[in-house]
């Protein structure tokens, strides 16, 4: 597809389309022994990796499900049993093709409408691709593994890269004891990115994965590890999306960073589930001294989502700055947040949250904030603002903050408001139609965080809200 079919291609159609399910091998449903082990051996792996992951299912099977947090999302529909956590597409090659034409027509064709590898032509450094449970396609640029750079999928990244994913995968950052969740990725984990950023590298240009779940009832459990070592710098983009089915998705990822010293790490995410999908992940940076992280997520579809990034500030100076936008329309609940953990002196986080609700969905900020005492110096801002269509919809803000020092410099601020008619009314006095002139004061109120985006994924991002207003996606 070129780029001038891709800009003409209707934004609905590139994200509701769907393929016949074609799979050389589909687990059982349900989350068992037989199933863990199964995933394992079909991808070869070596035993600490399945006793990781058999460790992981004994977390699963003792924790309890989440439901007593205040106003959580409704995870009652959501049966694990009837998920098959794990489908390898039918390719030739199990490590990821390395030239695109070497994939099945209808792979090829689900990721050129998605804009794959569209962006890879226009301004990435590589570009993953992940189908069901695989990455079915992996690609860097040579200038940067020249310099050492690695950009590869899990499977080959524990094969190749073993001494550096067994020191790092689910020990520190986010371990299997974390959360449910947690546990149940650990157990069945499949596909995702591995990138490794040697010491004063800095990578010009983004890389990027895309995660697409294309089967009905699957659940899908890609893990991203990224290393970036000591003044080092790169730009992570995820885009994830799923067609709408009858029965229920589950998306339940893993992410894990690790900021060295002197080094910036940004993490965009633009994901579109479908409104039968339950989303719910578990991402974590830890950050060295004089480090930074970026998070910038954009959330919408789903059933359900909890989604709550979070940095650990370990080194002195270490930043993390977490800005998000989620948007819930007609039985959609999407709970999302941040947590930083200030755990050295002079470090410092912003929190930027913004969310929008119409036809009576609901939103909501859930966050923490934890200064440990000796953290002396630090500093933190959350500021959280939501905006609603109706009198029908919600939306909520539940910020929490641990304060064990005393010289610290606090704030948080937040607004919840409806859209004003005399807003509108002006605006449609300069000639805007009703839906337009919506349209434009939905766009600048989320201006802060599509300004953080590559203008490919501020256009998409924006777009796609556009259709959620007007009732056209999932």
């Amino acid at each position: 597809m070129s780029s001038e079919e891709l800009q003409e291609t209707n934004t609905e159609e590139r994200f509701e389309f769907k393929k016949e399910e074609s799979a050389a091998l589909r687990s059982d449903k349900g989350l068992t022994e037989e199933v863990v082990r199964l995933i394992s051996e079909d991808k070869d792996e070596p035993d600490w990796m399945l006793e990781r992951r058999l460790r992981a299912l004994e977390h699963w099977q003792e924790m309890p499900m989440p439901t007593d947090w205040p106003a959580q999302p409704d995870l009652s529909e959501l049966d694990v049993e009837e998920i098959v956590p794990y489908i390898r597409p039918d390719v030739d090659k199990r490590e990821g093709a390395d030239s695109w034409d070497d994939l099945p027509e209808d792979i090829q064709d689900t990721f050129e409408k998605l804009g794959i590898p569209e962006a890879e032509r226009k301004a990435l450094s590589g570009v993953g691709a992940q189908y069901e449970s695989e990455v079915v396609y992996q690609n860097m640029q040579e200038q940067w593994e020249e310099k050492g750079v690695v950009f590869c999928n899990m499977d080959e990244a524990v094969r190749e890269h073993e001494d550096l994913v067994k020191e790092h995968f689910m020990t520190s950052c986010v371990p299997p004891s974390d959360n449910k969740f947690a546990a149940l990725h650990g157990a069945v984990w499949s596909g995702g990115s591995f990138v490794y950023v040697p010491e004063d590298v800095t990578v010009e240009m983004p890389v990027q994965a895309y995660f697409r779940m294309n089967s009905e009832g699957m659940g899908q459990f890609e893990h991203t590890l990224i290393i970036a070592e000591e003044g080092s710098e790169v730009h992570y983009i995820e885009g994830c999306s799923a067609p709408k089915y009858g029965t229920h998705n589950l998306h339940s990822g893993g992410v894990e960073v690790f900021v060295g010293e002197d080094a910036h790490v940004q993490y965009s995410t633009v994901q579109n589930w479908s409104k039968n999908t339950f989303n719910l992940n578990t991402k974590r940076a830890i950050v060295e001294k004089g480090g930074r992280m970026e998070w910038v997520s954009g959330s919408m579809g789903s059933k359900a989502t909890m989604l709550y990034p979070s940095s650990i500030l370990k080194g002195r100076g270490a930043s993390a700055n977490h800005i998000s936008i989620a948007f819930a329309g007609e039985g959609q609940d999407i709970d999302t947040g941040a947590k930083v953990y200030h755990n050295a002196p002079r470090t410092n986080s912003t929190i930027e949250s913004k969310s929008i609700s119409k036809d009576g969905g609901r939103t909501n900020y859930r966050g923490l904030v934890h200064i440990s005492e000796g953290a002396e110096d630090s500093s933190t801002s959350v500021e959280c603002d939501a905006l609603m269509f109706d009198n029908e919809s919600t939306s909520d803000t539940m910020p929490y903050m641990e304060i064990d020092e005393s010289t610290v410099d606090v704030a948080h601020e937040a607004t919840v408001g409806k859209i004003g008619d005399e807003d509108v009314f002006y605006l449609q006095s300069r000639g805007l139609d009703d839906d337009d002139a919506k349209q434009m004061i939905v766009s600048g109120f989320i201006e802060p965080i599509t300004e953080e985006l590559p203008i490919e994924y501020a256009v998409e991002l924006n777009r796609l809200i556009e259709l959620e207003m007007e009732g056209s996606l999932g």
